[in-house]
């Protein structure tokens, strides 16, 4: 009876993987990974397309940055001209934050924002208060030198 119950076991397990497998996020066997939209891959391949990733950063000067663009639920990007953007991957998703419709609110201390800093979001409209979000280190990217794209 046990060795029939060990058979039935396995077979249950063997059924099953797929079915847990398909649960998984997609990318999730990348650290970090998320699955993107195909128009957030294509604003992630629009800004950083050409550039190459540099050494992580901590913090990052708040006058360095002209622009925030927000891709999905766990990355933000931080122009700082046409030749380097900043691609943060939040410590974790950011439920809502890829809307883009409401209020980033940053709590800063001195003049950087650094990685472990929180944020949270503001509905627009109503004025509720969304999730708190923490920032990842900041990535730079660049383009190569010589590149006049």
């Amino acid at each position: 009876m046990a060795k029939l119950n060990l058979v039935c076991a396995a077979a249950l397990m063997t059924a099953a993987t797929p079915l847990l497998a398909s649960c998984a996020p997609a990318g999730a066997g990348q650290p970090g990974a998320e699955a993107l939209t195909p128009k957030q891959a294509k604003t992630l391949d629009k800004q950083l397309g050409g550039k190459v990733p540099g050494k992580p950063e901590r913090c990052l000067p708040s006058f360095r940055t002209t622009d925030t663009i927000r891709v999905s639920d766990n990355i933000l990007l931080y122009r700082s001209g046409s030749n380097l953007v900043y691609r943060n991957d939040l410590k974790s998703s950011c439920p809502g934050l890829a809307r883009d419709s409401d209020i980033m609110v940053i709590r800063q201390f001195g003049s950087s924002t650094c990685s472990g800093d929180f944020f949270h979001l503001v509905d627009r409209t109503s004025g509720i208060r969304g999730p708190t979000c923490v920032l990842g280190e900041f990535v730079p990217y660049r383009k190569p030198a010589g590149d006049k794209d």
